[in-house]
C-alpha cells in the first residue's frame, strides 16, 4: 500500500512548537490589551446559515465563501445551508439582533477567531486566518467619543506587542463626501477613481496626479481636481490639519459634521494619553466608502511600510439593519493576526517564544522514577510548567532533548544527590550547573522563571 504524502493544506499557516508560541504571545496580548479597557469576550460557530451569512454580500465575497456540506445532503442532492464566516463582522451583527434584549448597551465585545475566504493561496495570503475585533454597539446612538477610544487601544496593544515604531492614521468619511458632494463628484464609481488616483501623490508629483484626475474615466476639470488635491494632499500635525480644513470653506453640511466629529475625536484622543507621534489625521484615508458612516482607521508599521495596513476599522450606522428594526450604531477595529504574523515573521521581527516548559525532571537512574514522578509533582503544585523524562535515555540524549525543545532548565538527581537532599540544575542557556536543595527546588527556579 503506497503512503500518502503528508501536506498543508495550501492558504493556511501551521507551525513548529516555538515559533506557535511566539503566535499564542501575540493573541494573548491582543487579548489582554482589549480586556484591559472593558471588552467582553464573544465566540460564534464557524460556520452560519448560509442566507443570514450572505445577506449583506454579493459579487466577490460570495464567490469566496466556503459552503458546508455534510456527505448525507450531497448524497440527496440538498444545497448546503451553511457556510464558513468570511469575517467576524456579519456573525456580530447576526449574534447582536438575535440576543438584543440580553445585552448590555453599549455592548462592549472582542473576538478572536478564524475566518474563511476561498481566495488565491499566495505569500501572505491565507484561506484561514485569524482576526482579532473589537466593536462598540450603541443602542439607537453612540457618542463620537467612542472613536477616540479605538486608537487609544491600538496604541495599547501595538506598543507591548514590541513591533517597532508604527502610526495610527484616520480620517472622517463624511469630510470626504462633504467635498465631493460640493464638488458634483457623485458617482461612487469616479469618487473610487478618484481616491485611487490621489493614493499616488507619494510617488508622482501633484501636476502628474491632477493630469491623471483629469483623464479618461474620471474627467476632472483642472479647478476641480486642484482642488481636491489641496485637501486630501495636505499633511501636518493634528491642529494644523484641522485649521487647513476650516480654511477650505466648503459650504456643505455633510462636510462641516464631519470636521467637527473629527475635532472632537483628535480632543478626545489627547486626552486619552496617546502621544501624537503614534496618530495622525490622514485625509487620504477612504477605506470602506460603501460601509463606514464615519471616522476611518488603518494603522501601518513605520519602518515597514510595504506591509500595508495591519490594524483597520471605522464607525458604521446601523450595523444590523437585515436582522433588526433597532439601530444599533457602533464603532470597531479588526487586527488581521496571520497575515500580520507572516509579515514581521518575513521582516526578521518575530522570532521563536521560549518554551512554556520551565522545566525537564531528567532521569538519571530508572531506580528512582517515583522520585522523579514526586519532584515534578511539587513543581507542578509551586506552579512551575515541568515535563518529566519518563523512559531511560543517555544524559547526553536528554540535555540535548531539552535544548531543542527549548526547555531552559535541567533538574537531575542521582542516589548521591538523594542522599544529600539536594539535586542539581543545569541551565542549558549558560551551561551552567548549580547543587540545590531538594526542599527548595522549587523557590530556586521560580525567582529564575518569572
Amino acid at each position: 500500500m503506497s503512503l500518502i504524502t503528508p501536506r498543508t493544506p495550501p492558504g493556511t499557516m501551521e507551525l513548529l512548537p516555538r515559533r506557535q508560541i511566539a503566535f499564542q504571545r501575540m493573541l494573548d496580548t491582543i487579548r489582554r490589551g482589549y480586556e484591559r479597557f472593558g471588552f467582553l469576550p464573544v465566540e460564534t460557530p464557524v460556520f452560519e446559515v448560509a442566507d443570514v451569512l450572505l445577506s449583506k454580500s454579493g459579487g466577490e465575497t460570495e464567490k469566496q465563501v466556503y459552503f458546508v456540506q455534510s456527505t448525507g445532503a450531497i448524497e440527496q442532492g440538498h444545497r448546503p445551508d451553511l457556510a464558513l464566516r468570511f469575517d467576524l463582522t456579519v456573525p456580530l451583527a447576526r449574534y447582536v439582533a438575535e440576543h438584543e434584549r440580553d445585552l448590555a448597551f453599549p455592548f462592549r465585545r472582542y473576538q478572536m477567531q478564524r475566518v474563511y475566504r476561498g481566495e488565491r493561496a499566495q505569500k501572505g495570503r491565507y484561506r484561514e486566518f485569524y482576526q482579532c475585533d473589537i466593536d462598540v454597539i450603541g443602542k439607537d446612538s453612540l457618542p463620537v467619543v467612542f472613536d477616540a477610544e479605538m486608537p487609544a487601544v491600538i496604541y495599547t496593544i501595538f506598543s507591548e506587542l514590541d513591533v517597532g515604531p508604527f502610526r495610527i492614521n484616520f480620517n472622517n468619511r463624511k469630510i470626504l463626501l462633504g467635498l465631493f458632494e460640493s464638488l458634483g463628484i457623485n458617482e461612487p464609481e469616479t469618487r473610487a477613481l478618484v481616491l485611487r488616483q490621489v493614493d499616488k501623490l507619494d510617488k508622482l508629483s501633484r501636476d502628474e496626479v491632477v493630469g491623471l484626475l483629469q483623464g479618461d474615466g474620471i474627467g476632472l476639470d483642472a479647478a476641480t481636481a486642484g482642488r481636491v488635491l489641496d485637501m486630501i494632499g495636505f499633511a501636518g500635525p493634528a491642529a494644523d490639519t484641522l485649521a487647513h480644513l476650516e480654511r477650505l470653506g466648503v459650504d456643505n453640511a455633510t462636510f462641516r459634521t464631519g470636521l467637527a466629529e473629527l475635532s472632537e475625536v483628535v480632543a478626545a484622543l489627547k486626552a486619552f494619553g496617546v502621544p501624537e507621534t503614534h496618530w495622525r489625521v490622514n485625509l487620504a484615508i477612504a477605506r470602506g466608502l460603501d460601509y463606514y458612516t464615519g471616522t476611518v482607521y488603518e494603522t501601518f508599521l513605520t519602518e515597514h511600510p510595504g506591509l500595508g495596513s495591519v490594524c483597520s476599522g471605522g464607525r458604521y450606522e446601523n450595523l444590523a439593519g437585515l436582522y433588526t428594526k433597532s439601530k444599533l450604531p457602533g464603532v470597531g477595529i479588526s487586527i488581521g493576526l496571520t497575515r500580520l504574523f507572516y509579515a514581521l515573521e518575513q521582516a526578521g521581527i518575530v522570532k521563536d517564544g521560549p518554551s512554556t516548559v520551565q522545566a525537564l525532571v531528567t532521569q538519571f537512574d530508572p531506580a528512582l522514577l517515583t522520585d522523579y514522578l514526586a519532584i515534578g509533582a511539587d513543581l507542578r503544585a509551586a506552579g512551575i510548567n515541568t515535563e518529566i523524562q519518563l523512559e531511560p535515555a543517555k544524559p547526553k540524549k536528554q540535555f540535548a532533548y531539552a535544548d531543542k525543545a527549548g526547555i531552559r532548565f535541567a533538574v537531575i538527581m542521582g542516589p548521591d544527590e538523594k542522599a544529600k537532599g539536594e539535586v542539581t540544575v543545569k541551565d542549558m542557556v549558560s551551561g551552567e550547573q548549580a547543587a540545590v536543595p531538594r526542599a527548595g527546588l522549587a523557590d530556586w527556579l521560580r525567582t529564575r522563571t518569572g
